[in-house]
């Protein structure tokens, strides 16, 4: 569903910020985008909306060029991104003027997001609201214009932790096999229980593009050395309940996966992590 071939990126007077990005995305699955801040997420995130041009490497979305923006692409793709604009508008309004954009809103499931969110005022200016509310109206509308392909670049920035919560709960309900969600963060604990696909990115290269199947099939999170003995370590971490590890899982035991653990495995071995799972 979208896909990027060979990725080469830079800004005039700049090193490149990607070089030679291969990435594939299918449908049926939610991705959490990770990363450090200004590791390059946004502007990957724009590359495959064709809102940036790679200098090399080809974006296909929906099997066409992403670049020429097509209608035909466009209805069918949301990009929710984190520097937010909302115009003088009641949410009412907003959605009589932004709506007809996409075939398959439906006006239900936006009122119903908004009521599950807490907003229920459809005739309050959005411009006025925290930054807190802005983020949950365009989330709400996103959801309920049920384009095949939802990106969202950090959504739960700005959200307090009962929002967060209800943030999972809607994007669980609006998963299917038939959508790609893609949602950048660097917050990876508000993902934890909502992605199946993990994509970690580094100094302009992808270190891990994985199912969390995969994941926990080929690393073991280890508490104190309990599980296995055997298997190479990625990385360790001393904390108050003890040494927690990522390991190479040589014995095929099953563990918990833990994003955060993950990320900093990644972060820490990234070339020992990007051979493992090639």
């Amino acid at each position: 569903m979208i896909q990027l071939q060979n990725i080469q990126f830079g800004y005039v007077l700049r090193k490149n910020i990607f070089n030679d990005v291969t990435l594939t995305m299918e449908p049926g699955h939610i991705y959490g985008l990770l990363g450090k801040n200004g590791a390059g997420k946004t502007t990957l995130l724009k590359i495959m909306s064709g809102l940036r041009f790679p200098t090399q490497g080809e974006v296909t979305i929906l099997g066409k060029n992403a670049s020429l923006r097509e209608a035909e692409v466009l209805q069918d793709l949301y990009f929710l991104q984190e520097e937010m604009y909302v115009p003088h508008l009641t949410i009412e309004n907003f959605e009589k003027a932004f709506a007809p954009f996409y075939p398959n809103f439906n006006h239900e499931q936006f009122i119903k997001s908004l009521h599950e969110f807490e907003m229920d005022g459809l005739n309050q200016y959005m411009d006025k609201f925290s930054h807190g509310q802005k983020k949950k109206a365009l989330i709400a509308f996103a959801l309920a214009t049920n384009t095949r392909i939802l990106i969202m670049d950090e959504p739960t920035n700005g959200l307090d932790i009962p929002s967060k919560s209800t943030f999972r709960k809607l994007m669980a309900a609006a998963a299917d096999e038939t959508r790609l969600v893609i949602i950048s963060t660097h917050q990876v604990r508000d993902l934890h229980s909502l992605i199946d696909m993990v994509s970690i990115l580094d100094r302009g290269r992808m270190v891990l593009n994985a199912s969390t199947d995969e994941i926990i099939e080929k690393l073991l999170f280890d508490v104190d050395d309990m599980k296995s003995a055997d298997g190479q370590v990625f990385y360790t971490e001393e904390t108050a309940r003890g040494k927690y590890q990522v390991k190479e899982n040589v014995n095929h035991v099953v563990s918990n996966l833990d994003l955060e653990l993950l990320f900093n495995a990644a972060m820490a071995n990234q070339q020992a992590i990007i051979n493992l799972f090639q």
